[in-house]
């Protein structure tokens, strides 16, 4: 625990710095009498209890870090004391309450972090007398109401995401040019964007994902968002074609707008107008038509996901060359950081990013390690032809999902060089022939359906594949036998190869016959012939007869000729 007599007997301290450690307990109230503290960092301990009201008399007070505690109760109204206070940081704590009116008097803040609480409630309108905020940070809460408008015209970082806020869109923030994160995301937000969002020209970060919102990007015309890097739309309820105010986003690595009502084609010039994409995600809309070729431009992706639309054609061109799909990821974050100079020192904000993704048949938010996330999906969609044998190329790939599609032919023979494969699903197609026994060689495997289709043979066996007993992975393939199955193959374990020998035996004995056949038919006809002249003497004599007479009919034609 913090003694109290820390404080007791050094009132004159102005630094107070216990970080990174394991204390417990609660913060004393004899904290209030060291009134020349200018920094008090408390973060990542074990510290319980309420902030104590003694907190306001630190009137000097520069910095206040209570992030990654225990603490509950009510934020104390008397940190409107606080008046010279630059940054205060009381996130991942169990505090509770609504937040106070009296912070709007903290005239000197620029950081103020209340995310990963149980805050609820209306935030107060006070906040907008907040001049000097760069950093602004309420998300993962449970706040009402609408967002409030903000004063400050230096606003760097905006969170509000995970909440309950209702309303439209906030024209506020489009005129704070210097915004360059801004989070609404999973909220209860109705109505149009304002064409002004698109002319936030620093915007680095925006997600507005799973809100109401609504529009059509068609008639928004052009951006100039130069610096974006990730765009969330994803869950709500836009219209329109693919949004063409992306065609000037040269910087954008991930793009998801899935679960909306987008349609038509995705355009040609995706692949040169946006290299440095590593993450597309438009599942769930309406997108239709074959895949532009120049989607494999893009040599960054390592994430594809257009599963459930209405898009149709082969799938060869769109497996050639995604090179970072060839290789496995090594950057652990995928991250949006801004830089600023706070009391003096450089701050960095960063901005971790995150996607769902649907992963061994469930939904997951990944964020962070989605940076480690290689993987295609083009479930649900009306893909025809064959899996092309170039997918073997895409050795980075974690999870392929190529169900509930029009595919046929085989499995290809080396989808076993996919070492990394963790989840592989081809159900619902129209694929034949047998399951490749290189399949076995997939030692990270641990999701497997390759049911409803037309396969056949014996199931491969070894490895990780025994691990995978579910029958119902398999399930409407009439042909297949083996292990997980019921099903014995014949001759206790003969294998599909041995199946194929049996096959060719077969014809060559067929085609035996049919000479055979012919042989005997030809024998049988001579026999007739030649054994009706033995056996009948009548016949035998007209022919004698016959040969005679043309016998003579010679000797004569000769005699007249010489």
């Amino acid at each position: 625990m913090i003694p109290p007599d820390l404080f007791t007997h050094w009132p004159k301290v102005t630094m107070f710095a216990l970080h990174y450690n394991s204390f417990t307990g609660s913060i004393p109230r004899e904290i209030g009498k060291a009134t020349k503290l200018r920094l008090l960092s408390l973060h990542t301990n074990n510290l319980a209890g309420v902030i104590p009201v003694e907190i306001g008399n630190l009137v000097g007070l520069e910095m206040l870090d209570l992030e990654k505690n225990s603490l509950s109760g009510w934020i104390p109204a008397s940190v409107g004391n606080l008046t010279l206070l630059v940054i205060m940081i009381l996130s991942f704590n169990d505090l509770t309450g609504l937040v106070p009116s009296e912070v709007g008097s903290m005239s000197s803040l620029q950081g103020l972090d209340l995310s990963n609480n149980k805050l609820e409630g209306e935030l107060p309108a006070t906040i907008s007398s907040l001049k000097n905020l760069h950093d602004l940070d309420f998300s993962n809460n449970k706040f009402t109401g609408t967002i409030p408008s903000i004063g400050s015209r230096k606003l760097i970082s905006a969170a509000f995401g995970n909440n309950n806020f209702v309303g439209s869109f906030p024209q506020k923030f489009c005129q704070i040019t210097s915004l360059e994160i801004l989070d609404l995301s999973s909220n209860k937000l109705l109505g149009e964007l304002p064409n002004c969002l698109w002319d936030l020209h620093d915007l680095l970060f925006l997600d507005l994902s799973s809100n109401a919102l609504t529009g059509d990007f068609q008639s928004i015309g052009s951006a100039n968002l130069s610096y974006l890097e990730p765009l969330h739309l994803a869950n709500n309820k836009f219209t329109g074609g693919f949004p063409t105010i992306l065609k000037n986003c040269k910087k954008l690595v991930v793009l998801d707008i899935g679960e909306n009502y987008f349609s038509g084609l995705i355009p040609s010039w995706i692949g040169l107008s946006l290299p440095s994409l590593r993450i597309l995600r438009l599942r769930f809309n309406l997108f239709g038509g074959s895949i532009p070729s120049q989607l494999s431009q893009l040599s960054h992706l390592q994430l594809l996901d257009l599963a459930s639309n209405h898009f149709t054609g082969p799938i060869h061109h769109l497996l050639a060359n995604f090179s970072s799909m060839m290789k496995p990821q090594t950057e652990f974050n995928m991250s949006t950081s801004v830089h600023e100079e706070v009391l003096h020192l450089d701050e960095e904000i960063v901005y971790v990013d995150r996607i769902n993704v649907n992963w061994k048949m469930k939904s997951y938010q990944f964020q962070g390690t989605i940076a480690l996330m290689v993987g295609i999906d083009l479930s649900a969609n009306s893909f025809s032809g064959e899996i092309p044998s170039e997918i073997a190329n895409l050795q980075g790939v974690r999870f392929l999902n190529l169900s509930r599609n029009h595919l046929s032919g085989c499995i290809p023979e080396n989808i076993g060089d996919l070492e990394l494969l963790e989840s592989f699903d081809c159900s619902w197609n129209e694929l034949s022939g047998a399951i490749p026994s290189s399949i076995s060689k997939l030692v990270f495997l641990s999701s497997l359906n390759l049911s409803n289709n037309h396969l056949s043979g014996e199931i491969p066996t070894g490895n990780q594949l025994q691990t995978l007993d579910d029958t119902s992975i398999y399930k409407n393939n009439f042909g297949l036998c083996g292990f997980p199955l019921s099903v014995a193959c014949s001759n206790g374990s003969r294998t599909t190869e041995t199946l194929d020998r049996s096959k060719k035996h077969d014809a060559e004995i067929e085609t035996l016959y049919f000479y055979y056949s012919i042989i005997a038919g030809l024998g049988l006809g001579l026999w007739l012939w030649f054994g009706s002249l033995v056996l009948f003497r009548p016949w035998r004599s007209f022919l004698f007869c016959c040969v005679d007479r043309i016998q003579d009919r010679t000797m004569k034609g000769c005699r007249a000729f010489h």
